[in-house]
This record gives C-alpha cells, structure tokens and sequence, in this order.
C-alpha cells in the first residue's frame, strides 16, 4: 500500500494538532480539545532537537508513547476492517492491530520528522452536557496557503477522550483506509496475506529509516 502525498499530510496534520497553542486559547479548551492538546509540550521539545529528529527508530518510539494515551487504535482498527473485522479471528484483529498502528506511526514520524512551520487554530466547539462523542474542528495554517479543514471525530472512553478518526477537507482517513484494506483482501485472497504485506513493509520500512 502506497502512502500519498495527501494522506502524509493528513497525518502530518493529525500530528501538528498535537503542537502547542497559546496558554490563553488552551484555558478556553473543552476537554476533548484538550485531550488532543496534552501531547503538545513533549513534541514541542523534541521538535528542537536536531540530533534527535535524524535516528528515525527514536522518533518512531517516542510519537508511539506521545500518541498512544489519545488514541483508540482499538476503535479505528474496527472500523478500518468494518465488516472483516467481524469475521476475523481474534490472532488475526491483534496482528492487525498491532501492523495498521505501526503503519500510522511511521507515517507520523515521518512527518513530524519532515515538516515545519505550520501552526494550528482550534474552532468553537459546540459540545452538550454529558456528550460522549463529539466532533473537534481544527484548521492547519501555513503561510500564503488557504487553511486545511482537519476534523477528529473523538469518543470519552473510561473518562478519557481519544481519537478514532480524523477527517480531512472532509474526508475520512478510516473510510480510505478501508476501502483499501478491503481491496488488498480481494486481491491477495485473505485478510491473513494483507497482514502478511503489511508486517513486511512495516520491517523493511523500519529498517531502512533505522540505518
């Protein structure tokens, strides 16, 4: 499977929601905003550090660990398989699981590896008393371009809010995903061969990003 130019900056949006925000706008955030926001102090720190951004296989670990706490790769890996992951066995959900998310944070570090000077804006958030699912609108800025819509559908989760999809310009990145997956399966013959697939280029990809 190969990653777009569109889908790396998607995710590269999704990491830069990640960046700080001025301690004025983070007072006004509503939890769900703030669960995205959490992880911006350690990013910023490590953004800085030039030594630390060239060994591919430290800055993989570390956005895992940053990432991690505000994201449900449970929830999205469900989604991502939609109806294979209802006739899949419990070994291969766990492969899957365990491949797609370290598919998502390569692609991750990459771009917190590749780009700079981008900035974020938090939009109101309309959010009703007792609300367990909410949509947190965010807008990715750099300079002389238009703003790009990124959207993270969030659910509260054991008194936690954490991510299971993120949207950008309104397109869903479980939807592509999906769509994908469900093509590598009638290709390859079973979901089995695509986790296959997939593991191999995680290894490979790791490798060559480590050496």
């Amino acid at each position: 499977m190969n990653i777009t130019r569109n889908t790396l900056f998607g995710f590269f949006a999704v990491l830069m929601a990640l960046m700080p925000i001025t301690q004025v706008m983070a007072a006004n955030l509503l939890p769900p905003q703030v669960a995205i926001e959490n992880a911006s102090t350690k990013l910023q720190q490590k953004m800085q550090d030039k030594s630390f951004v060239k060994d591919f296989a430290k800055v993989s670990r570390f956005v895992n660990e940053t990432i991690l706490p505000h994201t449900d790769f449970d929830r999205i890996s469900a989604l991502v398989l939609g109806k294979l992951w209802k006739t899949a066995t419990p070994d291969e959900r766990e492969r899957f699981k365990q491949e797609f998310q370290t598919l998502l944070v390569r692609t991750y570090s990459r771009a917190f590896v590749e780009f700079k000077d981008w900035s974020i804006r938090y939009l109101p958030l309309e959010m009703e008393n007792g609300a367990t699912k909410v949509i947190v609108k965010t807008e990715v800025l750099q300079p002389g371009l238009q703003p790009v819509a990124v959207n993270y559908r969030m659910l509260l989760s054991k008194g936690e809010w954490k991510a299971y999809d993120i949207m950008i310009e309104g397109v869903s990145l479980v939807t592509n995903y999906r769509t994908t997956f469900t093509n590598e399966v009638q290709t390859k013959g079973s979901l089995n061969a695509v986790i296959d697939g997939l593991a191999k280029r995680n290894t490979e990809a790791l490798a060559t990003k480590s050496s």
